[in-house]
């Protein structure tokens, strides 16, 4: 199983998970805060045994990716991957479903924030959903959930294709809560969804 480098793990943190608030549960097993309101642990050891394989390959790309962005404001910190329970630090905030960001900074923030992580060579890929942007107590925007992501060792054509559904996706969201701030140039952008986006419009997800 993929291992982070030293700095990321933190054996000597013992977390008490008797009393730990369930964030999730499904097929694919658990994801759990703990009592302190400091780590959320992804579980995958309860989840059904003929879909481990995969929920731990999502974990191992969730872990390759925070390992990859080490402490880097508005993303969580990995703590620990041993290949069946990933560690990471928590991220208060609401959901940008329920926090409906209409304030233009926001998403000037949201486009900083997308460049580092696309300047790490990583593509969220899974932007789409409301649900993995945050609006933190200070209204700044923050991504969680890695699981579909793409690390990429060098940005070629595929990342590049990425990257920009990534940014195709944050401005779907600004068009829903701040359209007035569009610029000509991102109405642009979200006429012209990736070749790969529209034969999944067309094809998996209409199935």
């Amino acid at each position: 199983p993929f291992r982070p480098p030293a700095q990321a793990r933190n054996p000597s943190v013992s977390l008490e998970w008797g009393m730990a608030r369930i964030l999730k549960s499904d097929l694919f097993g658990r994801v759990l805060l703990d009592e302190g309101a400091t780590t959320v642990r992804r579980d995958t050891r309860p989840g059904r045994w003929w879909l481990r394989p995969l929920a731990r390959h999502l974990a191992g790309r969730e872990a390759r990716a925070l390992a990859r962005l080490g402490d880097s404001p508005g993303m969580p910190r990995l703590l620990s991957f041993d290949g069946a329970v990933l560690e990471r630090c928590w991220v208060a905030g609401e959901p940008m479903q329920v926090a409906r960001p209409a304030d233009p900074a926001y998403f000037r923030e949201a486009l900083g924030l997308l460049r580092r992580l696309h300047r790490a060579g990583i593509a969220h890929n899974d932007l789409a959903k409301e649900p993995n942007w945050l609006v933190t107590p200070e209204g700044k925007p923050a991504l969680v959930d890695f699981q579909l992501a793409v690390v990429a060792p060098r940005r070629g054509r595929l990342f590049r294709a990425l990257a920009r559904e990534d940014l195709r996706h944050l401005l779907k969201h600004k068009r829903s809560y701040c359209p007035t701030r569009l610029t000509a140039r991102q109405r642009r952008i979200l006429a012209t969804p990736a070749p790969h986006s529209r034969l999944w419009r067309a094809t998996g997800k209409r199935a």
